[in-house]
């Protein structure tokens, strides 16, 4: 038998064979072309196609596309500009944006002294004497969950998660925010696990509608395995920061009272959610416009709520857009000096934009102690649960943020923990702060063990006097 005849090399394909070079095998196809043709009947294609230009897409030139097939492209091109759906308002809860409070970008705290870092904390525990550091445990349960977290099925990772959702429902129950006549308001909602299990508990309650809201598109969603057939499950692609809840057609029809739930709501997103439910939907429902409202100075607010009162299409009476909000909070070092709903309290204790930008930043040293033990068991429930549903975030930043390398002569792990724990406490008692004086009842609390979540706290809020959060007993 003959020895078989060598390829004289990838720009040489064999004498009489197609010309189409096949990568999977490294080799040119040896297939016979008709006479006058260079290629094969399967690769005849490639003949015309290898005259054709190809162009960088000009919306997104990490892409390609024929040139006489570019005007075809451009209106199925996935980076097009989509239209805006009728909800969406410009920065309308973006907050107002202060010249003046905006700073150029600071150094990293790795690169501070020992006396500018010294300084930082005495700031730090002023700016927090006064404050309740020792938060009230609401540790709670909902029977909806019961047979999942019964269920040997689910792992480890799973279970830690189905008792976060089943404390949230927990602390819902006791505000009396699951009943008839709500629409629930995921912000960050990822799968819609939470507004899932929240429509377990109301099997038997009638006129109910979810809103989820998530900017990015989301895989794995639970949607579909809602049972109830008269559930109205509606997604909002949108950034919170545009997200105006007056034009949603579901709430423009039934003018439902909204409960704003979210897991996890990552920094900014916290603040911007706030933001939208407090000020930019309240105001709506009362007949304002939809534009961020000005700061108004405490002689306003008498003549702003005299206003309100004598406004026929919505007395206080008639209209309670806001039942409730229930949040637990995390990545404080994620949050913004322009978004953040807590600038004024801020202010009040002589800090600005510089500290704040420096104690967002150090608040990821509350979990620094814990990052050894947690890692590899953060790397396997990230390649389950935070892969595809982005709801937990813990010790994600905490190495880079932390700058441990550079802070082991200065502080001990212990009180870095300490000083990251008044950061997130300060930063969310500017949150409490903000909600109380617009009338709510708000709170802070831990909704779940440390060893479940180091992201553990709570926020919640209800239409009524000030309440201060509860010291721990």
């Amino acid at each position: 038998m003959a020895a078989p005849q060598p390829e004289v090399g990838r720009g040489s394909p064999l004498p009489g064979r197609c010309a189409y070079f096949v990568q999977r095998k490294n080799r040119f196809c040896k297939m016979i072309p008709a006479p006058g043709r260079r290629f094969c009947g399967e690769h005849g294609q490639q003949e015309k196609e290898n005259d054709r230009k190809r162009i960088p897409c000009p919306l997104d030139p990490k892409h390609t596309v024929y040139e006489d097939q570019l005007q075809k492209h451009l209106k199925k091109c996935n980076s097009r500009e989509k239209p805006k759906p009728v909800y969406f308002v410009q920065d309308i809860n973006a907050g107002l944006k202060d010249v003046a409070d905006i700073v150029e970008e600071q150094v990293p705290i790795s690169f501070l002294s020992k006396e500018e870092l010294e300084n930082l904390i005495a700031k730090l525990q002023k700016a927090s004497n006064g404050l309740e550091l020792g938060l009230k445990e609401q540790v709670l349960s909902h029977q909806a969950l019961q047979e999942a977290l019964n269920d040997p099925k689910n792992g480890e990772s799973a279970v830690k998660h189905l008792k976060q959702q089943a404390s949230i429902l927990g602390n819902m129950e006791k505000l009396h925010l699951l009943g008839p006549g709500r629409c629930f308001v995921e912000f960050g909602a990822g799968r819609g696990k939470l507004s899932y299990w929240v429509d377990v508990a109301l099997q038997n309650v009638e006129n109910v509608q979810f809103l989820l809201v998530e900017r990015a598109t989301t895989r794995f969603k639970v949607d579909g395995k809602h049972k109830r057939k008269d559930s109205v499950f509606e997604r909002l692609q949108v950034d919170i920061q545009h997200l105006c809840l007056k034009k949603v057609p579901i709430l423009e029809k039934k003018k439902l009272p909204v409960v704003g739930i979210g897991k996890h709501l990552c920094g900014a997103a916290t603040d911007l959610a706030l933001r939208c439910l407090v000020e930019s939907y309240t105001a709506c429902c009362h007949g304002a416009n939809e534009e961020p409202a000005p700061k108004r100075s405490r002689s306003d607010k008498a003549e702003v709520a005299s206003n309100n009162s004598s406004d026929k299409k919505c007395s206080k009476d008639d209209c309670k857009p806001i039942a409730g909000i229930v949040i637990a909070l995390c990545c404080h070092h994620k949050c913004d000096w322009t978004h953040y709903v807590g600038r004024e309290f801020f202010k009040s204790v002589g800090l600005g934009p510089v500290e704040f930008h420096y104690f967002q930043r150090m608040s990821s040293w509350a979990t620094c102690g814990m990052r050894e033990t947690t890692t590899k068991a953060s790397t396997s429930e990230e390649s389950e649960d935070q892969t595809n549903d982005p709801e937990e975030h813990d010790q994600t930043f905490s190495k880079t943020e932390s700058g441990s390398d550079t802070l082991q002569g200065i502080l001990t792990v212990e009180e870095r923990k300490q000083i990251g724990y008044l950061c997130k406490l300060l930063i969310d008692h500017g949150r409490v702060e903000y909600l109380q004086q617009r009338g709510y009842k708000a709170a802070l609390q831990y909704y779940t063990e440390s060893a479940v979540s180091l992201e553990n706290v709570l926020l919640t809020a209800v239409p009524g006097s000030s309440l201060k959060p509860e010291p721990a007993t």
